[in-house]
């Protein structure tokens, strides 16, 4: 005889935990823990005492959003099996499909949940990293095709179709992109280096989106202003890339 599956939920949203009960009461092998968890911080605590084999974990919630929650319970040497529960746009499900973390898409359908405790996968700290920065596989050290940013919205994954440029200031780089900006705590050497072929730096402080490129204009000043497709306002080019500049431009 097969051992029972512990499953915990954790989901700000009570429809969705009141769902995810009802699917799990039904299904043999399976036992629901109680209390369910609303929010990340519960997540953390009622996994300590519950000790589940598995997790079934909302993306976003108030305080601590579930990328956070699982990269907490990586740290621990009993971690549960993570399975996502997420609302995202399928760009964001490229990301989860490229590690072995499960994840379900709501509202979730019975035999999508029972497929996903079927084939548990505990959740480790390379996979999480894979999730968070939205790349492929690593063993393809492909660049990533998205960025992953925090926000008063929790962890959120940027495509770099839709970034203006990266802009460095003090401690940080500034990311623009389509919905806003948002802070990066990675330098823009890195950034310049991973992505060289998609960006090209036109300050020292400056790189922008090649395929963005509108028109490089001169100001009354004589400083040279580069516009973006997008993008309202001009960003300033030093002197010394202007003619790279110049030159990317004939070839776009």
């Amino acid at each position: 005889m097969k051992p029972e599956v512990t499953v915990l939920i954790a989901d700000d949203e009570p429809l969705a935990r009141e769902r995810l009960a009802r699917l799990l009461e039904g299904m043999e092998g399976c036992r629901l823990l109680h209390p369910l968890a609303c929010n990340g911080h519960e997540a953390l605590e009622l996994a300590q005492r519950l000790q589940p084999d598995v997790l079934l974990l909302d993306i976003r919630m108030p305080g601590l959003d579930g990328l956070q929650v699982a990269q907490q319970l990586c740290e621990r040497e009993q971690a549960p099996a993570v399975i996502f529960c997420t609302a995202f746009d399928a760009f964001a499900l490229e990301a989860f499909k490229a590690c072995a973390a499960g994840y379900l898409v709501k509202p979730v359908r019975e035999e999508h949940l029972a497929a996903a405790l079927k084939n548990l996968s505990r959740l480790n700290r390379a996979q999480l990293a894979v999730l968070q920065a939205a790349s492929v596989l690593p063993e393809t050290g492909a660049a990533r095709s998205h960025i992953s940013v925090h926000s008063h919205r929790g962890l959120e994954l940027i495509a770099l179709d839709a970034v203006f440029c990266f802009i460095a200031e003090q401690k940080y780089v500034t990311l623009h992109h389509e919905g806003g900006e948002a802070l990066l705590d990675e330098p823009l050497k890195s950034l310049e280096e991973e992505f060289g072929e998609r960006f090209v730096r036109i300050h020292r402080s400056a790189l922008v989106a090649r395929n963005r490129i509108e028109r490089l204009q001169r100001s009354a000043l004589g400083q040279f202003q580069l516009y973006l497709r997008g993008l309202a306002e001009p960003l300033t080019v030093s002197r010394r890339h202007v003619a790279e500049v110049r030159k990317l431009m004939k070839t776009l």
